[in-house]
Formats: structure tokens, C-alpha cells, sequence
């Protein structure tokens, strides 16, 4: 992107962030150099859905894996630095996942080449004993921060945290889960305990940026996008903390048309995106990062532009 387009965008309804610190005058002086573009894809909630919905169902013909695959494929030829993260459920909702317990799920999403996911309350469907089964037919890694895994068959078998290099721009991940007391049969996910999603949340996205320098901070949440009562939601935990820049949620099946914002502890925008569920679409986030020369370091993100592309 040139300049010239870099500011037309600003001015063309990408979400700004952090403008306040960027005079026109500066960015009126930067060569495509200074930049450099993340793109983050990302799914939720895919529920088993291999194969498009049938002819006659409300979603007719829309998503299916292979024409996500293909999609990826695409936007990664076109694009140097992708991101491929998913915000849980994966299992259960089709004769799929009856039949092969999640192992077709995790090599598909393998074969996408995913970056990272969580665990959503479906994934324990099968039980740990069916959840740990299928775990060796995912090469991407498996991240939540308040499950104490503990005595438990995932101990050891998931991340908190984990951090990418992007060209030079290093991004912490990591994932957050929804209270599986009451909504999950106890004995599916047995020892397992929870933890305050808000308390590690902000744990962890202060050790990213504060310890493990991360320039760019992704928090993968099973919570849900928000609720009537005051049950700890996406909103609420943006609102929050204050390190973390983007939450890619899942659990509630929102179809957001374009991402929230919500400010944080210190009134900094949150950027909260979700994409339904059932792989309709596949989330965008376009992110572009400047590099602050007098420190070595990126002033975080003049633009994001988002949005969900559906998968026909």
C-alpha cells in the first residue's frame, strides 16, 4: 500500500486506532517502508460443518471446508504475513463428528495450516478421554489461560500463551474459556477447573507486552460476545484489562457485520470480531503497523479493516 492509499483508507471507514499519536504531517512524510500489514483470518464455532449446508436449509450452498481451504489459499498468495486462529467449538453438529469423533475436523483444519485455537464447551462432547484421542491429528496448538488442566488427561497438552513472528511484527495469543459447570456433564471434562477468565487474561496480555515484547495482543474467547445479565462476556473482559488489542470470540453465534469496539481500563479500543458459526464466514482482520524508528519499535495500528467473507 502506498501512502496515498494508506491515508485514503484512514479515511474511508477502517476503524483508527490510536490516530491521536500519528499527526497527519507524519504520516505524510512515511514511505511504504514504514509499514507493515498483518492479515488475521479467523473462524468460530464450526460445529463438524465438513461438507456446504444442503439445498432447502437456511444456508444453502454456504460454507464447507473445502471452499474455506480454497479461500486461505487464496488470500495467502496474495497476502506476506497471514494469521489463522479459531476461537473453539469445533466438534459436534453433524453425522461427522458421530462417526469420526473430531479426528476429520482437526486434520481438515491441519491441512489449512491453522495457526492456533481454544477449546470451546463443545469440544468435550466426546469426553477428555475423546478430546485427548484426537489431539495428535492437530499440528497447531491449543491455547487457554483459565483452565487449571491440573490432574486432568489435557495436563501438559495445552498452551497458555503462544507467540508468532510475523515479519517484524511479534504477536501473543492466547485463549480464555467459558464456565463448564453446568453446561458441560461433569464427567466429560472431569478435573478440570475453572479460573477467572479477567484476572489471567490480564495476567497473561501483561507478560506478552511487558516481558515477551509483543507489539500485538490476540485473545481467543469462548466466553461469548455479551449477555443481558453480567455474566463475563467478550465486552467485559475488553473492558477489562489493558493490554489486550483484539479479542476473536466464538460461544455465542454472533454474526457481527463489522467488529466492536469496546475502550479498556485505560480507554484504548478493543477490537471484538465474530463470525456466526458453521464456517459461513470466515473472519478478516487487516491490520497495518507502523514502525517507530526512534525506538525500534511499532506504534500499534493506525487501521484495522475487517470483515467477515463468506464462504460460498
Amino acid at each position: 500500500m502506498n501512502r496515498r492509499g494508506f491515508i485514503k483508507h484512514l479515511g474511508l471507514g477502517g476503524i483508527a486506532l490510536g490516530l491521536s499519536s500519528l499527526p497527519i504531517e507524519l504520516l505524510a512524510g512515511l514511505k511504504d517502508d514504514d509499514f507493515e500489514k498483518i492479515c488475521i483470518l479467523h473462524t468460530n464455532d464450526t460445529h463438524s460443518r465438513i461438507d456446504p449446508f444442503p439445498p432447502g436449509s437456511k444456508y444453502e450452498g454456504l460454507g464447507g471446508m473445502a471452499k474455506r481451504a480454497f479461500l486461505i489459499e487464496q488470500i495467502r498468495k496474495e497476502e506476506e504475513h497471514v494469521l489463522l486462529l479459531d476461537a473453539g467449538d469445533t466438534f459436534q453438529g453433524t453425522p461427522y463428528f458421530n462417526l469420526y469423533g473430531g479426528e476429520l475436523e482437526f486434520k481438515l483444519m491441519s491441512e489449512m495450516g491453522y495457526d492456533a485455537t481454544t477449546l470451546g464447551n463443545h469440544d468435550f462432547d466426546a469426553g477428555l478421554d475423546g478430546l485427548v484421542k484426537q489431539l495428535p491429528h492437530a499440528n497447531f496448538p491449543f491455547l487457554n489461560v483459565n483452565y487449571n488442566f491440573a490432574n486432568s488427561e489435557l495436563d501438559g497438552k495445552v498452551l497458555p500463551y503462544k507467540v508468532f513472528q510475523k515479519g517484524s511484527i511479534k504477536i501473543g495469543v492466547f485463549g480464555v474459556g467459558i464456565e463448564l459447570n453446568g453446561l458441560v456433564p461433569d464427567k466429560l471434562f472431569g478435573d478440570i477447573k475453572y479460573l477467572d477468565p479477567i484476572i489471567n487474561a490480564k495476567k497473561t496480555s501483561s507478560m506478552l507486552k511487558n516481558e515477551h515484547d509483543c507489539d500485538l495482543i490476540i485473545c481467543l474467547s469462548h466466553l461469548g460476545l455479551k449477555y443481558e445479565h453480567k455474566k463475563v462476556s467478550d465486552v467485559i473482559l475488553a473492558q477489562s484489562t489493558e493490554n489486550v488489542d483484539i479479542i476473536i470470540g466464538g460461544h455465542t453465534h454472533t454474526f457481527l457485520d463489522k467488529p466492536m469496539i469496546v475502550n479498556n481500563l485505560n480507554g484504548s479500543p478493543v477490537v471484538i470480531n465474530q463470525v456466526g458459526w458453521a464456517g459461513i464466514n470466515l473472519g478478516r482482520l487487516d491490520i497495518t503497523m507502523m514502525k517507530d524508528k526512534r525506538k525500534n519499535r511499532k506504534i500499534f495500528t493506525p487501521v484495522i479493516l475487517s470483515k467477515k467473507t463468506i464462504v460460498k
